[in-house]
């Protein structure tokens, strides 16, 4: 029996930050597959060459999502690709949190403001949030005290006058002492998961470079949050086969309030199996049965 072909898919040129990918590409290799690292928008790559392609670290997609999901349509066509391409276009926009919200999942209060709407800041003394709806890597979040509204304003008009749909979020402040918390899933079968601390310090501006896994650890869930990313899987539109999950959570700030999303995130998460490096195996093993 042929070796599978498996393209891990990454960005170009590939990020130095990636540390999954190597680790995962000789791992792949030492289990006999035939597997390449290529760039998603690479117009030399033959896709119908490959059994499965594995979206990994294509985080360069949010600055260019159109084209970024007609290229996950035509692979699609082509080759299996992980995930589906009905996730990636569905995920690819973090209005999906809305769709969460109604379907009863716990989640951070989340208002949209697309170009050329207005949108309504939070009122009161309360710190918030605005970012992109289609994001990575924390790129032109913002955290801004209840007397920078001008600033947020600035902001959003800067998101608006580039295409971007605006996100505007309560800052859960509980994020700064407990953190916030990430469930991986290999094939639907929790794999581990991390926590990491804030990402976004009080005066940072929002086109400042950031780090956007600060503090890694090890975090063993509860199984209210548990809970909550399992109720977040099953509300994805279709139920797909999913090969990989990953779902972001941090505390509610009401007295007894428990877990909420934050993200989630279907298209090219981090893994952290520097963190986990036993879970390389299972992850492998899953992406091999997939290729099948």
């Amino acid at each position: 029996m042929a070796s599978p072909r498996v393209a891990l898919v990454t960005r170009r040129p590939q990020p130095e930050y990636d540390h999954d990918l190597p680790v995962l590409a000789r791992a792949l290799a030492d289990a006999d597959a035939d597997a390449h690292v290529v760039g998603w928008d690479d117009p030399d790559v033959d896709w119908a060459g490959f059994d499965l392609a594995v979206i990994r670290s294509t985080w360069d997609y949010s600055w260019r999502t159109e084209e970024y999901v007609a290229w996950a349509e035509r692979c699609a066509e082509l080759t299996r690709l992980a995930n589906p391409a009905e996730v990636v276009r569905w995920n690819t926009d973090k209005r999906y949190l809305g769709e969460l919200a109604a379907a009863g999942v716990p989640t951070v209060p989340t208002l949209y403001s697309a170009p050329g709407e207005s949108v309504e800041l939070t009122g009161g003394d309360a710190e918030f949030v605005v970012k992109p709806a289609s994001g990575a890597g924390a790129r032109y979040a913002g955290r801004y005290r209840a007397d920078e509204h001008e600033a947020a304003l600035a902001h959003i008009a800067r998101m608006h006058d580039e295409g971007f749909t605006a996100m505007v979020q309560p800052y859960v402040r509980r994020i700064d002492v407990t953190g916030e918390r990430a469930l991986v899933f290999i094939g639907g079968e929790f794999l581990h998961a991390i926590r990491k601390g804030a990402v976004l310090a009080p005066g940072t501006a929002y086109d400042a470079d950031k780090t956007p896994h600060p503090d890694l650890r090890p975090w063993e869930p509860s199984a209210a949050e548990l809970d909550v990313a399992a109720r977040a899987l099953a509300a994805v539109p279709g139920s797909p086969e999913l090969l990989y999950a990953r779902v972001d959570i941090v505390d509610g700030e009401g007295p007894g309030d428990g877990p909420r999303v934050m993200e989630l995130e279907l298209v090219e998460p981090n893994l952290f199996l520097g963190v986990h490096p036993g879970s390389l195996d299972r992850v492998v093993e899953g992406i091999l049965k997939a290729a099948v």
